[in-house]
């Protein structure tokens, strides 16, 4: 597939180098191009300028922090229907509790700032790490969204990383996986292992 990322930091870098070990054409794109060309020599993806990443693209992965999300879409839109997979926590640092408003999520907020793509909630809950290193132990990544091809995609990919996909809904369910990663985010900043949490089902 041809891939747009749009941010240039340690989750764009390592979704890139995973996309790409895969076979993948990836670009990155960013307000910086110089922290483009440096996320793209270090995940063998290509540097691109901003409007230039969603142009011609099977997905484009949105991974910016939420206070540049707004801007970072005026930028590169308009989009044509693709999958546009929001990974974003928009989370209080260190604590977990929600920045949106009660009742919504960040991924409704960035389909309405790109009305014409499809957003996909995915990637949100595991580390850059997960993604960047080969051999990980494979992960679940909850995902919701409201086109079945943008999820169908948005598995082929997450299958790509080599993690399992599960669609858990549609995209009103977003502000429920939100709400998870910041209870995992609690708990982790709180010194405890999230997985103790979760009960085991047989």
């Amino acid at each position: 597939m041809r891939i747009g990322i749009l941010g240039t930091g340690t989750l764009a870098a390592a979704l890139a180098t995973a996309w790409v070990r895969t076979g993948h054409d990836v670009s990155i794109g960013g307000r910086s191009l110089a922290r483009a060309e440096l996320a793209a020599k270090a995940s063998g993806a290509r540097a691109r300028p901003l409007p230039e990443v969603t142009g011609d693209t099977d997905a484009v992965l949105l991974a910016v922090h939420r206070d540049g999300i707004a801007d970072i879409l005026a930028a590169a839109g308009p989009f044509t229907g693709q999958p546009l997979i929001d990974p974003t926590n928009a989370v209080e640092h260190g604590i977990g509790v929600l920045l949106t408003e009660p009742g919504r999520s960040i991924a409704q907020h960035v389909a309405e700032l790109a009305p014409d793509a499809h957003v996909v909630k995915a990637f949100h809950l595991f580390p850059a790490t997960q993604w960047a290193t080969p051999g990980m132990s494979p992960v679940t990544v909850a995902m919701c969204g409201d086109d079945p091809q943008a999820l169908e995609t948005t598995a082929s990919l997450v299958r790509d990383t080599g993690a399992i996909p599960a669609v858990v809904g549609r995209l009103d369910r977003a502000r429920q996986l939100e709400e998870v990663a910041g209870f995992v985010i609690a708990l982790a900043f709180a010194g405890l292992d999230p997985r103790s949490a979760v009960p085991a089902v047989p």
